[in-house]
């Protein structure tokens, strides 16, 4: 099960996150990019949460 993130929390890992209904269900074809500890962006309704789907593949320096 993959780890669900709430509208602001900062997520620990770079990458593609797509929106997630409360049930669990797509929402549309919404699908952003995040930045590590940066704040995620409001869902389109309440009780959205962000998923990751792809994280970014880059070295640390």
């Amino acid at each position: 099960m993959k780890k669900k993130y709430e509208p602001g929390e900062k997520p620990p890992d770079s990458g593609q996150y797509v929106e997630k209904g409360p049930r669990g269900g797509k929402v549309s074809n919404t699908e952003i990019t995040a930045i590590e500890n940066k704040p995620l962006p409001p869902t389109s309704k309440p009780g959205n949460v962000w998923v990751l789907v792809d994280k970014t593949k880059h070295k640390k320096r």
